[in-house]
């Protein structure tokens, strides 16, 4: 349900209605509608036309592209979630027989398992399915390209597989699962595998003059969990909401963090550019921010869905023609845009409920050898060590009902931090991955790898 826009400033709707304006005029489209989302909910929806007197609204479909691919990312996430699967098992162990099992599953949900990147045969995106009934039709005789792993290289075949894996393990249509495993939970009733009225049609338009064609819209078989799927900016808001936060009915927050945490080695232009691949979803460095989501285009259309989890802010940018404007961009821009003009207000601080004094212990200085580190004890109950000063590594780290404690992200993530404690049961040093940490730099009375010199610190000899 969209909330009224008056939540956004005059300001700033006006700087958003501005900006998608501009890339419909630029990109000559005929038409395009986007939405913004915050605090988990529609705060904004604007839509520009070459058709006087009418706009869409946020329930015109659109085809939305590689979108379904995050959508498909889901569905094995859950698969995985429910301990079927896990994500570094070869396809062949689930889905045998196709030709590319020596994959992972983890390696085709990030584009890396060396598969081509398109079908052989005729423009899959413009013909029919039916020319591709197996997926032997769809992965060709030489699936592989390059080495598994060594490479991101993206893949819609690899999707395909992913589908078909769905099928396989559920026993049912890749998207009679997605209905009923995530459409129907979310609310998504205007998502669908063919356009349903209201919709938009696809346009070609020309490059060179101001004249247009319609684009076939194929139903694309084996393809569909690469691209298939039709939308709503009303439907992918939620669906972006969905993907920030999580929902304990179909995946949960820490699963979705999974897939938007970066997964495939980047290449020379990644390093570049800062941006990277996680599991179905896109990792973007733009303007000193990260962002995930992802684009999708077929012809005649043009999608993008872009979070901003530290800004709280999330756009979805939907056209209908084969090329012109930059979808992926202009939703980073009205994240930009609200992020800007309008900042997060940062939760009220709130003392923890009850601290276990064996924790509070632990708070407080700390010396990596002779670097100044700190350990702070936060209200959610995780602990955070790093650096007192300057760049270094750092992590924060969940409690183990052991009394260790786990890396959840840099550095140190997945190591185990543990209170090393005396005969008498007084602190001496904490443990990390073999890294002693001491009250003072060297203290002589602890266990410090290669000892102390016994003369202690010294002056100028």
């Amino acid at each position: 349900m969209t909330t009224p826009q008056e939540e956004l400033l005059p300001a700033t709707r006006r700087a958003l209605s501005h900006r998608i304006a501009v890339a419909q005029a630029d990109g000559r489209a005929p038409s395009l509608v986007a939405a913004l989302v915050r605090g988990g909910r529609t705060v904004w929806h604007g839509s520009r036309t070459s058709v006087d007197g009418h706009g869409p609204d946020e329930n015109v479909q659109y085809r939305i592209g590689s979108i379904t691919k995050t959508f498909t990312a889901v569905l094995v996430l859950r698969l995985r979630d429910e301990g079927l699967l896990d994500l570094g098992d070869p396809l062949e162990k689930h889905l045998p027989g196709t030709g590319a099992g020596e994959a992972t599953i983890a390696q085709l949900l990030a584009h890396t398992a060396g598969l081509a990147a398109e079908t052989p045969g005729p423009w899959w995106e413009r013909t029919p399915g039916s020319l591709r009934p197996e997926l032997a039709d769809v992965l060709g005789e030489q699936p592989f390209l390059h080495p598994a792993g060594r490479l991101h290289h993206y893949s819609n075949p690899g999707y395909t597989l992913l589908g078909a894996l769905v099928e396989e393990m559920r026993g049912a249509p890749w998207e009679e699962v997605l209905r009923r495993e995530v459409l129907e939970p979310l609310g998504l009733h205007r998502t669908s595998g063919q356009p349903q009225a209201p919709h938009a049609g696809g346009w070609a338009v020309h490059p060179w003059a101001d004249v247009m064609m319609p684009e076939p819209a194929e139903d694309l078989g084996r393809m569909a969990p690469a691209g298939q799927l039709w939308s709503t900016t009303g439907d992918l808001a939620r669906f972006a909401a969905f993907l920030a936060e999580g929902d304990a009915r179909v995946l949960s927050a820490e699963s979705v963090r999974e897939m938007r945490t970066p997964a495939a080695p980047p290449g020379a232009a990644e390093l570049a550019s800062g941006d990277s691949y996680g599991l179905g979803m896109q990792v973007l460095r733009r303007e000193g921010r990260t962002l995930a989501g992802h684009s999708g285009s077929l012809p005649g259309f043009l999608a993008a869905l872009v979070i901003g989890v530290q800004d709280d802010v999330s756009a979805v940018v939907l056209a209908n023609c084969t090329s012109g404007p930059r979808p992926l961009t202009l939703a980073a821009d009205l994240v930009g845009i609200v992020a800007e003009a309008e900042p997060r207000f940062p939760e009220p601080w709130r003392p923890a409920r009850e601290i276990d004094p064996s924790v509070l212990e632990m708070t407080g200085p700390w010396y990596w050898g002779t670097q100044a580190c700190a350990l702070h004890v936060t209200a959610d109950g995780t602990v955070e060590l790093g650096p007192l000063a300057g760049g270094g590594r750092g992590s924060r780290f969940r409690p183990n009902a052991d009394g260790t404690w786990t890396g959840l992200d840099g550095y140190y993530t997945g190591e185990l931090l543990r209170a090393v404690r005396r005969p008498d049961g007084s602190l001496s040093h904490l443990d990390l991955g073999s890294f002693v940490f001491t009250r003072q730099p060297y203290d002589q009375g602890a266990p410090v790898p290669g000892g102390v010199d016994p003369e202690g610190w010294r002056g100028i000899l």
